[in-house]
């Protein structure tokens, strides 16, 4: 994806080094096969020659954003040679910006693979599920020989963090399927993917909870240019927080309220301990009296609008035990009574 003019940072070589060599030879191909010379932009990203031919050398995600970023502006390639028709500067970025306005992540994932189907042949990405899993399928359609790792780890992960990235989610791997033997490096898939990972499928896919489908999208178009700035992180580093947690406790709290008593009755309920769900809610930004606040205002506000019920009724609906705590808090919620917001209703 397209990035701005502004600087990376230096790309020192002396962080936590796990991206294998076989991707930056691969990158080193791509020049090559151009019939230009690697070596100032190996240079520029710190990677030194006698580096460069030991097999077993790992660099930083910072070198390999560096790396990339370079390679992708002097190739004119996005797609680093894997190809057999260039993928020029702009092109996973306009992938992005046709997904952003999808209300959902599941219609935006699915614009994306589709899109991306329009801009090579070699390859073709569909959204599949099954059995409660989302799947993200890459089919070979073309031979790509030697570049098929390296082909195949990118798109894979850059469809994962664009899918990470549009619901500001950190999507976690349920498996995933590659369609090539273990290579010499197979341990750092450990990194690369989380979950398990099997090689020698019969074709690759990145496998995940259906319910991040669901999700709405929480970028606009000024969050994308900004986010183009640096696009490569999204490739080559891993996002962090996770939004399903909170999705799942406010579809619990809304339609199983038998279930949210407390936090040890919900936590059960979602297979979690109370001390995880308090956590992995902090970690959302989210906390557990917040979600209930927020569910139980927009259950009132729906029940006064729409129904005659009595105001007692509707605290005890919404998870009340006496009228007088539900007035309380709903005045909190709206700077209104229960009485003057049914009164207001537009006409």
């Amino acid at each position: 994806m397209p990035q701005t003019s502004r600087p990376l940072p230096s790309p020192d070589s002396h962080g936590r080094a796990e991206t294998p060599m076989a991707f930056v030879r691969a990158i080193a191909g791509a020049y090559t096969q151009r019939g230009l010379d690697p070596w100032p932009a190996l240079a520029a990203a710190q990677i030194a020659p006698e580096q460069f031919h030991q097999p077993t050398s790992r660099i930083t995600a910072l070198q390999m954003e560096w790396l990339s970023a370079t390679a992708m502006r002097e190739l004119d390639d996005e797609a680093l040679g894997w190809f057999r028709r260039r993928l020029p500067w702009g092109s996973y970025g306009m992938l992005v910006r046709a997904s952003l306005t999808a209300p959902t992540l599941g219609v935006a994932l699915s614009r994306w693979c589709r899109h991306h189907n329009l801009l090579t042949d070699d390859i073709r990405l569909n959204l599949s599920t099954s059995d409660g899993l989302a799947h993200i399928e890459l089919h070979e359609t073309h031979g790509l020989q030697d570049l098929r790792e390296f082909c195949t780890v990118s798109v894979l992960r850059n469809a994962l963090g664009v899918a990470c990235w549009l619901t500001d989610s950190r999507i976690p791997l349920s498996a995933t399927a590659l369609h090539f033997a273990p290579p010499p490096h197979a341990e750092s898939y450990g990194v690369l993917f989380d979950g398990p990972c099997q090689f020698m499928a019969s074709h690759s896919r990145l496998s995940f909870d259906a319910g991040y489908l669901l999700l709405p999208l929480r970028r606009d178009e000024a969050a994308l240019q900004h986010m183009l700035q640096r696009a490569l992180l999204l490739t080559v580093r891993p996002y962090r927080r996770d939004r399903l947690l909170v999705e799942k406790v406010r579809q619990t709290l809304a339609e199983h309220p038998e279930h949210s008593r407390n936090a040890d009755d919900l936590a059960a309920w979602l297979n979690l301990s109370a001390r995880t769900l308090h956590r992995q809610l902090k970690e959302e930004g989210a906390s557990l009296q917040q979600l209930k606040d927020s569910v139980r205002r927009e259950m009132a506000g729906e029940l006064l609008l729409r129904t005659q019920r009595p105001i007692k009724q509707i605290a005890a609906d919404v998870g009340f035990h006496n009228e007088k705590s539900f007035m309380r808090a709903f005045k909190g919620w709206t700077g209104r009574t229960p009485e003057e917001f049914r009164l207001a209703k537009p006409t």
